[in-house]
């Protein structure tokens, strides 16, 4: 690392970022200037799992296109190294907000972050993966019809209850799938703690954790960001129950439309079918961290926790897809 990154002098002092990253990440502090370390786990994990060198790729593309990413500079794939492939980028100082209704900030602020937040996506769906060098990045076509079978697949295949609307999901999405639309860099996990705010102005510095980026049907990240305005009321950074003019916070039509604006893309389904889709995905995702804390597998002490949430996910997501057109 020593001579891969440029500018880098010791000595060099090493402190783990708290998190529930499944990539571990480190930050690394020298009298210059700090970097951030992130890792496979070490150990046996699934070939597809934890995938560094992807995010290392994607970062390094869209930082050439100018798009917000922090600056990568060196990947390793030798193991004997620090025992896991890893990469390191830069340490991109701003703000990090965690909380979606912003409690400390004024309803001007919150308005500008939203519009940033939107805006920075639709920029990042403005990009041609081919001309990025990321053409082959992913599958083509048919990209829902993929991850509705991928979370299908892992509500089926995980341990513990089951629940009707979940199964019916699992028929019905199918059955519904939105028409193809150009793939496009879909990030994956595209929310407010996943980027880093300029520290004084309401504009978007970097976008991080890309390990769920692929190339996809771009109003999947759309609609994955505009979830937390129909989630459960007692859902982390939902938006449902709150007065949103009052906060300064956009509607959800609003950061539709102003989206759709930016990029010129459209819906290939009702907006109903993408959140009974996302509540879905998400609700599946839970019910496998349920399944890997009983199997003593989970990292995190409160994964028990999520089976809690997956009925009521559930639920919402049906509720939606009745709008859709789905008949019970």
């Amino acid at each position: 690392m020593y001579n891969a990154v440029e500018g880098f002098a010791g000595p060099l002092r090493v402190a783990r970022f708290a998190g529930g990253q499944s990539n571990p990440t480190y930050q690394l502090r020298t009298p210059a200037r700090d970097y951030v370390l992130r890792r496979k786990p070490p150990g046996q994990l699934l070939a597809s799992a934890h995938a560094v060198e992807r995010e290392f790729r994607v970062m390094q593309a869209l930082g050439r296109t100018g798009f917000p990413v922090p600056h990568a500079y060196a990947l390793c794939e030798d193991d004997a190294v620090i025992g896991s492939s890893f990469y390191v980028m830069a340490m991109v100082e701003g703000r990090i907000l965690w909380d979606g209704r912003l409690p400390d900030l004024a309803p001007a602020a919150r308005q500008a972050i939203y519009e940033a937040k939107i805006d920075t996506l639709a920029a990042l769906h403005r990009i041609d993966p081919e001309t990025a060098g990321l053409g082959d990045f992913g599958a083509p076509g048919n990209y829902f019809a993929r991850q509705v079978a991928r979370w299908s697949k892992q509500y089926l295949q995980s341990d513990g209850p089951r629940f009707a609307a979940m199964d019916r999901l699992v028929e019905w999405l199918p059955t519904s799938l939105p028409a193809n639309q150009p793939a496009r860099i879909v990030h994956g996990d595209y929310r407010l703690d996943n980027m880093v705010l300029h520290p004084e102005e309401n504009r978007v510095i970097a976008v991080l954790d890309w390990e769920l980026s692929t190339l996809g049907d771009p109003v999947a990240d759309l609609t994955y960001l505009l979830m937390h305005w129909v989630t459960p009321g007692d859902e982390r950074n939902s938006l449902a129950d709150l007065d949103l003019p009052g906060l300064g916070i956009p509607s959800l039509n609003a950061m539709l439309d102003r989206y759709l604006a930016a990029t010129g893309n459209r819906l290939g389904a009702p907006l109903e079918w993408y959140l009974a889709y996302n509540l879905f995905r998400l609700a599946a995702i839970l019910h496998g961290v349920a399944g890997r804390a009983r199997a003593g597998n989970a990292n995190n002490a409160r994964a028990g926790l999520a089976q809690q949430r997956v009925g009521p996910l559930a639920e919402t997501a049906w509720r939606f897809a009745e709008k859709a057109g789905a008949i019970r």
